[in-house]
């Protein structure tokens, strides 16, 4: 199956992703010029926890599955990523190792932006490349609020005596959210 967009067409799909919307599309054009079309198939790793952060991605169609390693059980899924939702950023702005594995559900299409084409209009001062990197971050903190929130529902939900789970997660909790 042949995919054919016309760059109109990716750049008004990019503009209605939330990590795009302050872009102008003026600005995206030089976005979509490092940007491959990628497709998977059902089941088919986009990448594996663990490997080299070389990419970050938009989801276009189909459905892909974050999953994270469970050494009692086979891998929990995390989160379900469709169209618009834009996953692997991490790797770019910390040259770490892919935190999670993320896998194709269905058949599934994405936009990759690899990292050295990326870093190179960082380097050029290129103006969307820094908006994209201030929309990752903004990202990032928003996920970072939701985690601290889970945690603390569950801290709460705990037996809080010494033993309690509130006693072993609380510090960690604690240092995360010193930034706030």
């Amino acid at each position: 199956m042949e995919l054919s967009l016309s760059l109109e067409q990716v750049i008004e799909f990019l503009l209605e992703t939330p990590l795009f919307s302050e872009l102008e599309p003026s600005e995206l054009a030089d976005i979509v010029t490092i940007m491959q079309v990628q497709r998977f198939r059902p089941e088919q790793p986009i990448f594996r926890e663990g490997d080299d952060g070389n990419a970050w991605y938009v989801v276009f169609d189909g459905e892909a599955m974050v999953e994270k390693r469970d050494p009692f059980s086979p891998n929990r899924t995390v989160a379900t990523l469709r169209a618009h939702a834009c996953f692997g950023e991490m790797a770019i702005l910390d040259d770490a190792p892919r935190s999670a594995s993320v896998v194709a559900a269905t058949d599934v299409t994405t936009f990759r932006f690899p990292s050295m084409p990326f870093q190179v209009l960082l380097e050029d001062m290129n103006v969307a490349a820094y908006k994209l990197i201030h929309a990752m971050a903004r990202t990032l903190c928003k996920r970072q609020r939701n985690l601290n929130q889970q945690l603390t529902d569950m801290i709460n939900k705990q037996d809080t005596d010494a033993q309690g789970l509130r006693s072993r997660v609380g510090p960690y909790l604690d240092e995360s959210t010193i930034s706030e």
